[in-house]
């Protein structure tokens, strides 16, 4: 049973026992302070405010008044109590509680006043007082106290054990408030950021007499070269609309958006031209050049009748984890979801996470980290510090999640943290919450991350793709595969009017990269993110492409041998297979393949030993069907060195030496005319 349910049980327990104590005679005789009490238990629906919410505050006015002329009247103070937890004011909840149970402790037979203070004291960090309170229930041996209550305030005194022992072992972090260029009066959460760090998109609630709860737009801060967020903006009249836009997920590149859009009362409208299914829906929606699309309902079978949201895609762009609503009308719950991307771009029916993440209660703010293998999430469903808590869980070789990570004090407190983002680098994270010291609200703060709870490191790498001989740019495709599984790591595109790309490089791993676009020869290279230091910075390359028939070899940098030998490594199969692809859907397309050492040893025994690596590249070829007189190769031997002796000899590091000799041992393939 969640935390909305006992509400709803305790409200009505206590409004019954007020309603018997009113039929037998109220505990004053106060006739003015009962006339007060029973107008104000009337008031909250009888006169909404300005927003359309029902009047608690006029309520506890009124409520007060009463108290004055009797403050031991036992229903007031327990009607206050209840408009008190129900406007979150419970330091003010637990004192009237607190007061009826002195007033009348026969008042609390069935326990679950017990349990309200306790949850209450949770909300206040006041954790061994709640501990007294579930303890309590525990060792009632009433027959009032049911299994269930008895049930929860074991579960909840196991959360305030953890509290206590978590605030007794804070991890070493200073949340830092981001700043007025994001943050202002209003609530702001759920931020993504782009691969490089530089551009942060979040939402943002602004109060609107059409919309009850607010109005729910994007704004987008960069980061200055000062590193200070500069001030926010929001995103143009086609994205955000007179109803509420939320939960935003970007692509590595920043390039394409995911967000979650809402109906109105009617359940038809969702924003000009949009068309939804549920309630809530999420929409998909891409820039070209500075231009965004229109959003459309995200293809596939991801959204439905039920409520969709808080999306985040994974950088390889096949992968989208987002929360949805399950269950029936008062016992629904939110449950972790992902979907899959097939090869026309559609999504495929969603599977919930496992039980070990999905709990009875609310999973929400999922994230997936840039590694692929690093989960992050809200939940009030794990053990932890009393309302939302953020946790983490990792995926392991077989692709398992393991059991969540409570990321424990000062990161979660007694206040709800959610939509927690984690940088690439791993090193910063950034979080919402709604602690004391803010703007107002939800503010967005950062922080430096423990190790312990840090994912794999992820860098970038960006530059352009153009024509090798007109420079114009182009929108070549990128596939980033790993060469130890042949696993397509990451899929990406460049943009179609500027050829700018910005593609997420996750660490720990040894990667072969193709860019392709149709017409040209398509481009290679070698990422080996396994040694340290090749994973500190991010990466600037140009990539130009070839038109097929304009000459000009093509290196593949993903085709290995073993020293001085010409049998060719496993790892170069997933290169040599891109180029058989590449042969296949350019039919009349003729290629020589040519082998290249470096100049150091034989000259004669090198040239020997570049013919037969290219020989070995073009048997291979010819096992994967091209037809033999599509096909030839050469071997140059040490002759056309792309890095001369001269130029090797400048370089004083040995290390640096040694890669330029690698440069120059090489296997290409050009277009025969």
């Amino acid at each position: 049973m969640n935390n909305i349910i006992f509400l709803l049980i305790s409200t009505l327990i206590l409004f019954n026992s007020s309603c018997s104590t009113a039929q037998m005679g109220y505990s004053t005789k106060n006739k003015k302070a009962i006339k007060q009490y029973e107008e104000a238990k009337k008031l909250p629906n009888a006169q909404l405010d300005a927003y359309g919410r029902p009047n608690y505050a006029g309520g506890i006015d009124l409520l007060k008044k009463a108290l004055e002329r009797d403050p031991n009247f036992l229903e007031a103070h327990q009607l206050i109590g209840e408009f008190y937890r129900i406007t979150r004011d419970s330091e003010n909840a637990v004192i009237h509680f607190k007061k009826s149970l002195e007033i009348n402790p026969s008042a609390n037979l069935n326990g679950i006043l017990y349990f309200d203070l306790g949850e209450l004291q949770m909300q206040n960090g006041e954790y061994e007082d709640a501990v007294t309170y579930f303890d309590l229930i525990l060792n009632s041996r009433s027959r009032a106290i049911t299994e269930e209550l008895a049930w929860a305030a074991d579960k909840m005194k196991k959360n305030a054990l953890f509290s206590i022992d978590a605030k007794n072992n804070p991890a070493k972090i200073d949340p830092i408030n981001i700043g007025p260029g994001i943050n202002t009066e209003h609530p702001e959460y759920f931020p993504t950021i782009t691969v490089d760090g530089r551009t942060l998109l979040f939402t943002r609630l602004i109060p609107s007499r059409e919309n009850p709860r607010g109005q729910e737009d994007f704004y987008v801060s960069q980061l200055s070269e000062k590193n200070i967020w500069m001030k926010a903006v929001a995103m143009p009249q086609n994205i955000n609309t007179n109803l509420n836009e939320g939960a935003p997920t970007l692509s590595a590149d920043g390039r394409t958006l995911i967000f979650v859009a809402c109906s109105d009362e009617t359940g038809y409208y969702y924003g000009p031209n949009r068309e939804g299914m549920g309630s809530c829906d999420m929409f998909i929606t891409k820039r070209i050049g500075s231009q965004w699309m229109n959003p459309k309902n995200i293809p596939g079978e991801v959204n439905s009748g039920n409520w969709e949201s808080q999306p985040s895609l994974s950088a390889d762009g096949k992968s989208l984890y987002f929360v949805r609503r399950v269950g029936r009308q008062g016992t629904m719950r939110s449950d972790i979801f992902v979907s899959k991307k097939d090869s026309k771009g559609n999504w495929g029916r969603p599977t919930p996470l496992p039980p070990n993440i999905n709990t009875p209660y609310m999973e929400t703010s999922v994230l997936i980290h840039p590694d692929g293998r690093t989960l992050y999430f809200s939940s009030n469903g794990h053990t932890g510090l009393g309302g939302y808590d953020i946790y983490m869980s990792r995926m392991d070789a077989l692709g398992n999640w393991g059991d969540p990570i409570n990321l424990g004090y000062p990161i979660n407190t007694e206040n709800d943290e959610n939509s927690l983002l984690v940088g690439p680098d791993g090193e910063v994270a950034f979080f919402a919450s709604d602690r004391p010291g803010g703007y107002g609200g939800l503010d967005i703060y950062y922080f430096a991350m423990p190790e312990e709870f840090r994912p794999i490191k992820t860098t970038y790498f960006e530059g352009l793709v153009y024509d090798a001989t007109t420079k114009k740019p182009l929108g070549g495709r990128f596939e980033l595969i790993d060469l130890s599984t042949g696993e397509k790591v990451i899929e990406a595109e460049a943009d179609q009017l500027t050829g700018e790309f910005l593609v997420a490089l996750p660490t720990e791993r040894e990667y072969a990269l193709n860019v392709s676009f149709p017409g040209y020869s398509f481009f290679s290279k070698n990422f080996n993110m396994t040694e340290p230091e090749n994973g500190l910075e991010a990466l600037q390359m140009d990539v130009p492409l070839i038109p097929i028939g304009q000459g000009g070899s093509v290196t593949l940098a993903n085709v290995f041998f073993d020293l001085n030998k010409s049998t060719l490594r496993k790892e170069s199969f997933v290169e040599l297979n891109k180029l058989v692809d590449f042969l296949t859907e350019n039919k009349l397309t003729k290629i020589e393949i040519g082998g290249h050492t470096d100049t150091r040893g034989n000259a004669k025994d090198n040239q020997f030993l570049s013919e037969n690596r290219a020989r070995s590249v073009y048997e291979y070829l010819l096992e994967k069907g091209i037809d033999k007189s599509r096909l030839s190769y050469k071997g140059y031997g040490q002759t056309q060195p792309k890095i001369s002796d001269s130029e090797i000899a400048k370089i004083s590091s040995d290390k640096e030496k040694e890669a330029a000799h690698q440069t120059n041992r090489r296997t290409e393939y050009k277009i025969v005319p």
